[in-house]
């Protein structure tokens, strides 16, 4: 029996499918890149002041490099620190905005997974609510997001509750 199997109430497994799942959004590899590349863009701009201060610069050009060098960062820390969670038939990821989604609401699932590639890319599974929304959600277990979609089916299984 797996740890996010779903099974009748009262069943062994209904404790461990009710227990909350958690991992980082994107591999560790991922993880260490990010922090290289944005290592190496600040460093880069640090080397690249004595260039850059002869030049004459606009207030535009000053706040369009600086809000570059934000939005490098930003998404730099988002990559490390964003986490996948699936709690109960909710899957959550802390991101720049924080998503979403109750198995209650879904219409569609897409999981896009290449085990062979799953170090440099993050399972994904695409999720089309009743509503036509799409939203992304990224885990470096696949295990979580196959979790939520056997979620999403039980609940689409089972008989309407009167």
């Amino acid at each position: 029996m797996s740890a996010i199997e779903t099974g009748d109430p009262g069943s062994p497994g209904e404790a461990e499918a009710a227990a909350a799942l958690e991992s980082p959004a994107y591999p560790r590899f991922i993880r260490i890149l990010a922090i290289i590349v944005v290592v190496d863009l600040i460093g880069f701009g640090i080397w690249s002041m004595p260039a850059l201060s002869g030049e004459s610069w606009s207030a535009g050009s000053l706040a369009l490099f600086g809000l570059a060098a934000l939005c490098i960062g930003w998404t730099g820390f988002w990559i490390v620190n964003s986490r996948t969670r699936l709690e109960g038939d909710v899957l959550s990821q802390t991101w720049l905005w924080n998503k979403r989604e109750d198995a209650a609401d879904v219409a569609q699932l897409k999981l896009v997974h290449w085990r062979w590639l799953e170090r440099v890319m993050a399972p994904r599974l695409l999720v089309r609510r009743r509503n036509g929304a799409v939203t992304w959600f990224h885990s470096a277990d696949a295990r979580l997001l196959t979790g939520f979609a056997e979620r999403v089916a039980a609940r689409g299984l089972a008989p309407p509750r009167r």
